[in-house]
């Protein structure tokens, strides 16, 4: 009859026991054998102080950042009037964080691409006023306005270098525009103008009608 006593005595039932305490041995070097893996894996404790690249050019933020053991990424670019291309703008993670080796710096630089924006629709919409103010708001500048016969300060048309513009039109940013502008005067006076040459074509037709046949 197996007791209590005996179950655990290390005499009687050597072999369990050697068993057991070599299940217990391996489990414990499995964990710590797979926690010295990761470690190793993902160099705990091992990190650079991200270098800041900013206003350096993408040639030298590249020397800087592979010189940290980092590698750069370019995920957008933004024009900025007057600036060279290539220059970095922004970095993510910002400087002086801590990252670990072989890690992407996304970096923002400029660009000589000057980005179109679509024209609103203001042509034979919007006053004067209103259009001038939401031109200016989206960074158009505007020369001085052509006056045409029409209503007094009704936008009739934008031009671009000479060019007739449309609503939804692309022209690049701060693009000189010029406004197409109706005036009352003008259209007042061509109308008195048109007048005059109906009249007096008019007349010139009956004179015409009234030969005098004496000579004949």
């Amino acid at each position: 009859m197996i007791t209590f006593k005996n179950f655990f005595s290390l005499k009687n039932n050597k072999f369990f026991w050697i068993n057991i305490m070599a299940m217990i041995v391996a489990i414990v070097a499995v964990i710590y054998g797979t926690l010295f893996w990761m470690d190793s894996y993902t160099r705990h404790g091992e990190s650079h102080v991200v270098p800041s690249v900013k206003r350096k050019n993408i040639e030298e933020a590249e020397n800087i950042l592979n010189s940290q053991k980092m590698q750069s990424v370019i995920i957008d670019s933004t024009y900025v009037k007057g600036e060279a291309a290539g220059i970095v703008l922004e970095q993510t993670p910002a400087p002086g964080s801590r990252v670990k080796e072989g890690r992407s710096i996304y970096l923002t630089i400029t660009t000589t691409s000057v980005p179109l924006i679509q024209l609103p629709d203001i042509i034979d919409n919007s006053s004067m006023r209103q259009a001038a103010a939401k031109l200016k708001g989206m960074g158009f500048k505007l020369t001085e306005p052509q006056f045409i016969p029409g209503e007094q300060d009704w936008v009739y048309g934008i031009k671009y270098r000479g060019k007739d513009l449309k609503s939804g039109d692309k022209v690049p940013h701060e693009a000189m525009l010029t406004l197409c502008i109706g005036n009352t005067h003008l259209r007042d006076s061509l109308a008195v103008d048109s007048t005059y040459i109906e009249m007096n074509a008019i007349q010139q037709n009956n004179e015409e009608v009234k030969v005098d046949d004496s000579w004949f």
